[in-house]
């Protein structure tokens, strides 16, 4: 006769490691990728992130850059899915905004990705939250909100932009991904959303050679295709770059590598606390980076 204690610890150890498996991290993840080269990077990580689930990839525009392309978001779009290819993933890909809110009126730009954010929010019961990391401009976000402006409670938004100084408590909006779409950026501020910014005079501790990058990365087959995507950018002749976006998601990942504040923010730019990062180990970040992409080599 079978031991009925084993049967019911198997049993437990079995629901155990159910629960175990279905207990990812659920993120959306907005990106321009095709504008500069840190995307790519930064969207490898978090997709060889065993503990978190990409249930959606969208495209974003950078329409207002002096190098924009005329079809900005269709260029993210294309390279996010190409990103997937190389990677050998099924993630759903939405394309988002082709340029930034309108003046007046339904400001809303009606996008795929926009409508996606306000289908899976508004599903959500009262007290969970849909995390999204925005790495480009906040119009998909934005518009979601101007659409349904009581999801704000429903979203825990986390990007990278503005730039702040800890000191004076003054932030501005001098930098790229804000001027890609100032009124969304306005919008955010001002509504309740849970927000976590990494501020670029942070970010920019992220500076790496490409010497350096290749040397760790260019024998790998996802290595060699971001390598790539760094000489074809249109200034791929730089022989260092930052990448930006790699801070926000590392940090994401690895709180550890990162402090935070949190900052009450002034009159005009919402009145409210927002938890700003204010350090992060660049160092340390680019090694969990390369470790990671060891890691999964496959090949």
């Amino acid at each position: 006769m079978r031991n009925p204690f084993v049967t019911l610890s198997f049993i437990v150890f079995l629901l155990m490691g159910l629960c175990g498996a279905t207990a990812q991290t659920r993120v959306i993840v907005d990106a321009d990728t095709g504008n500069e080269v840190d995307d790519l990077f930064a969207l490898a990580r978090i997709l060889m992130e065993p503990g978190v689930d990409v249930i959606a990839l969208n495209a974003a525009h950078w329409q207002t850059s002096h190098w924009t392309e005329p079809r900005s978001m269709e260029n993210s779009h294309r390279l996010n899915q190409q990103l997937l290819g190389e990677m050998g993933l099924s993630v759903p890909t939405f394309r988002g905004a082709p340029a930034r809110m309108y003046d007046w009126g339904d400001r809303a730009q009606h996008s795929a990705a926009t409508y996606q954010i306000m289908e899976r929010a508004g599903k959500l019961k009262n007290g969970e939250k849909l995390t999204i990391l925005v790495l480009g401009a906040l119009t998909n976000v934005a518009s979601a909100l101007f659409l349904k402006p009581e999801l704000d409670k429903k979203l825990k938004v986390y990007w990278l932009g503005s730039t702040m100084d800890f000191n004076k408590g003054v932030l501005k909006r001098n930098d790229f991904n804000s001027l890609m779409d100032p009124f969304a950026l306005d919008l955010m501020l001002e509504s309740d959303t849970e927000m976590y910014v990494m501020p670029i005079n942070v970010a920019s501790a992220l500076t790496i050679e490409r010497e350096q990058m290749a040397q760790e990365i260019g024998m790998l087959p996802l290595g060699r295709f971001l390598m790539d995507r760094w000489q074809r950018h249109i200034d791929g002749g730089r022989k260092d770059r930052v990448l930006w976006d790699l801070g926000l998601i590392a940090a994401f990942l690895r709180p550890e590598l990162a402090q935070t504040t949190v900052v009450k923010t002034s009159r005009d730019s919402g009145d409210r606390n927002i938890t700003f990062y204010k350090q992060i180990d660049a160092k340390e970040i680019y090694q969990d980076f390369y470790q990671t992409l060891k890691a999964s080599n496959t090949d």
